[in-house]
């Protein structure tokens, strides 16, 4: 029965490459000469620092365009709501990289495909979400149902098997 698995991953190999190079960028650029600001990673935590809000921004700026440059979707960066404070007027900012799916999420694909009316079965497989069904046509219609209504966050479909 042919099947595939929908998954929301992010390399992490990429992720650390991108991360390197926005640290080397931010450290020959003019504007953050004698400043604090870098990038911190802890597997998929980022923690973003610089001495001001304009100056958090503008790292942020960076880091997402190294992450477009290695192919990895912002819409993965769950970016904190406001800067925190830190020693003197330095301030810093939590990047989460969201990896898997979360449950809430893979609920709701699971809905969506049964909502269809597709001939296919949905079900949830640890972080992804297994589709499986008769004909390769039904499911390439799943995929298709499935990358137009889920766009808040990136989407893989891995493991397509006859």
């Amino acid at each position: 029965m042919p099947s595939f698995d929908v998954v929301s991953e992010v390399d992490k190999q990429e992720l650390r490459n991108a991360v390197d190079q926005a640290n080397r960028e931010i450290a020959n650029r003019f504007d953050f000469k004698g400043s604090d600001a870098r990038i911190e990673q802890a597997e998929y935590l980022l923690t973003l620092y610089a001495d001001d809000d304009f100056k958090l921004e503008q790292v942020r700026d960076i880091l997402v365009n190294k992450l477009a440059k290695r192919g990895i979707d912002v819409r993965a960066l769950d970016v904190a709501e406001r800067s925190e404070k830190v020693s003197g007027n330095k301030v810093k900012r939590a990047v989460r990289v969201r990896n898997g799916l979360e449950t809430e999420t893979a609920k709701k694909i699971v809905r969506l495909i049964k909502d269809s009316k597709l001939k296919v079965n949905a079900s949830i497989q640890g972080d992804a979400v297994r589709v499986s069904g008769a004909k390769k046509d039904t499911l390439q219609e799943a995929i298709a149902l499935i990358r137009k209504s889920v766009t808040d966050l990136p989407l893989q479909f891995v493991n397509f098997r006859d």
